[in-house]
């Protein structure tokens, strides 16, 4: 199993109230010079809040919500050093609770 760490706010403010485009293009770009593969990526509605033992922290976030996952948490803490107002956590995945740590919840409508 891989440990996986978060970053989870409201889509209205990690995507729309914060420049993280910017940020996350500027990690990416750094990444590529170093040859380093990316570890992080922007999931809406992160499907690992419906595990159990993630309901307190899926109450406490609005809806809906948008977490970035990354396997580097050096990078989730200065993530959460910038934003402030978000939740930060970590989960196990894959497993039967997780089955995939990327994964959204689809919703119809």
């Amino acid at each position: 199993m891989q440990k996986y760490y978060y970053v989870l706010a409201s889509q209205r403010f990690l995507l729309e109230e914060e420049p993280m485009e910017e940020v996350l293009k500027e990690r990416t770009r750094h990444y590529h010079e170093q040859e380093k593969e990316i570890d992080f990526w922007v999931v809406k509605q992160p499907a690992f809040l419906e595990a159990p033992q993630m309901a307190a922290i899926k109450a406490k976030c609005p809806q809906p919500a948008v977490a970035i996952i990354s396997t580097d948490s050096q990078f989730i803490t200065w993530l959460k050093l910038r934003l402030e107002y978000v939740i930060t956590g970590e989960f196990q995945a894959p497993s039967p609770e997780i089955p995939d740590a990327l994964a959204s919840v689809v919703t119809v409508s």
